[in-house]
């Protein structure tokens, strides 16, 4: 890739996105932090900015169509193309998540912008995409989401959770159906764990930094044109669906 690619990454105001723009920005690319609260995305592209990245701000509500399309539109106008789209916006959920206790509006809004945000950027940013000699779309997903975990005795895999968890198990299989669809293309597309990362989304109860959590995005960002696709990936390797 060289030294003029241009990526989105969404959420990137704050935390692991934050830290998933700066690492990108840090190759030399020209990164657009995606966010919907103006202050701290204009903050975090200034903080980006004295640090030597070349960031811009698009705002961008994942949940919104219009949103969405003007945030294609001003990638388009400024740089014709996008060759990397990470999708790290997300909610956990409010609590309780107990199944049998959950208000069915909180698993709405888990779904609404960590299943249908994703499929509402990507599908908007894949003409911008198509464009690029190496495209990549990084899904930022969790181990939590995994089935195969879930129901292994033994395994950390947080407290239940019917919003938050089934929603990253939603996203990984979208993830599988995209790359099935785009398998004859240049497009690569995975699914990243950052880990359990001190965030304010878990009340930065996490065990790991947010720039720890944002090194296996940045690793499926920058994969070479005959890397894996419609995988799953931590930093330990591939993660079970």
């Amino acid at each position: 890739m060289s030294e003029q690619t241009i990526a989105l990454v969404t959420g990137a105001n704050k935390g692991i996105g934050y830290e998933i723009a700066a690492g990108l920005g840090a190759l030399g690319w020209t990164v657009g932090v995606g966010a919907r609260n103006e202050e701290r995305r204009e903050s975090a592209v200034a903080k980006l900015r004295a640090g030597g990245v070349d960031a811009f701000a698009v705002p961008l509500d994942v949940t919104d169509d219009a949103s969405v399309r003007d945030a294609a539109a001003l990638i388009e106008d400024r740089a014709g193309r996008l060759d990397v789209l990470v999708n790290n916006a997300g909610v956990t959920g409010s609590a309780p998540q107990m199944p049998t206790g959950v208000d069915v509006a909180t698993v709405r809004a888990a779904v609404e912008t960590n299943v249908i945000g994703v499929i509402r950027v990507t599908n908007a940013m894949l003409p911008l995409l198509r464009r690029s000699a190496s495209p990549r779309i990084v899904n930022v997903s969790s181990s939590v989401g995994s089935l195969t975990l879930q129901t292994t005795p033994g395994a950390e895999t947080g407290p239940i959770s019917v919003a938050y968890a089934p929603s990253k198990t939603f996203l990984n299989a979208v993830t599988v159906q995209y790359a099935k669809e785009l398998r004859d293309t240049n497009i690569l597309i995975n699914a990243a764990c950052p880990g359990y990362c001190a965030t304010d989304l878990n009340g930065f109860r996490g065990t790991r930094t947010p720039q720890q959590g944002a090194t296996t995005a940045i690793r499926l960002a920058t994969l070479p044109d005959d890397g894996p696709t419609g995988s799953f990936f931590d930093d330990a390797g591939e993660v079970p669906w």
